[in-house]
């Protein structure tokens, strides 16, 4: 995609970026409150601009708040195909704790499966926090999950967004990541910053 991004016109194209997922790439901060250009998607959007300044770059958000990843596989092929993505970023891990491990596994693996059958490249996430999970403890919900979207990202060859391991880091120094949160389980702009830098590794700069 970075030899796709550095073309010139005329030899470039337009390059589609979906974002798949539940309430945090939808840009939901302190609900009911959207704040979309506050939020990853489209602060990736801007920085992938200013690092690719010849690109035609479209970032797409299929996200809706308070889905989970069985939800969103049903409608992948409707919602996620038809926009003819380059990429797909899937952000569920937050939404799946509720749902058995295996249960949350068999959707992911869907979607991945699906869009590798279509050449489309995939960006898995691991959950941003919830100030309400025990995020340093190997038998947290949320941890399992996040262990989970590692363990199929690393079988199905797709690439890693570990916001997991960001904010295990963060709070390990900080004792905190309230400074990051709009509310106990959605990210502010500090917290979706930090989504961002992990998401642009991906896009290393051509200079």
């Amino acid at each position: 995609m970075v030899e796709e991004m550095v073309k010139k016109w005329p030899s470039n194209r337009t390059i589609n970026i979906v974002f798949h997922g539940h309430s945090v790439p939808a840009g939901y901060f302190a609900t009911p409150v959207v704040d979309s250009f506050n939020a990853y998607p489209h602060l990736t959007h801007l920085a992938l601009k200013q690092r690719f300044p010849y690109a035609v770059v479209n970032c797409i958000v299929t996200a809706i708040g308070g889905e989970n990843s069985v939800s969103g596989a049903k409608r992948f092929e409707r919602d996620v195909l038809p926009m003819h993505p380059d990429l797909v970023c899937i952000d569920y891990g937050l939404n799946d704790r509720d749902l058995p491990l295996d249960q949350a596994k068999e959707a992911w693996l869907q979607m991945v499966k699906s869009a590798k059958s279509h050449g489309i490249k995939v960006l898995l996430f691991t959950p941003t926090p919830d100030q309400s999970a025990k995020m340093l403890d190997p038998s947290d919900p949320l941890t399992k999950q996040a262990v989970q979207i590692r363990d199929i990202a690393a079988s199905e060859e797709v690439g890693l967004v570990d916001s997991y391991a960001r904010f295990c880091q963060i709070l390990s120094a900080e004792k905190s990541i309230v400074r990051y949160m709009s509310q106990v389980n959605h990210p502010n702009r500090k917290g979706h910053d930090q989504v961002v830098r992990l998401i642009l590794e991906w896009f290393p700069s051509s200079k």
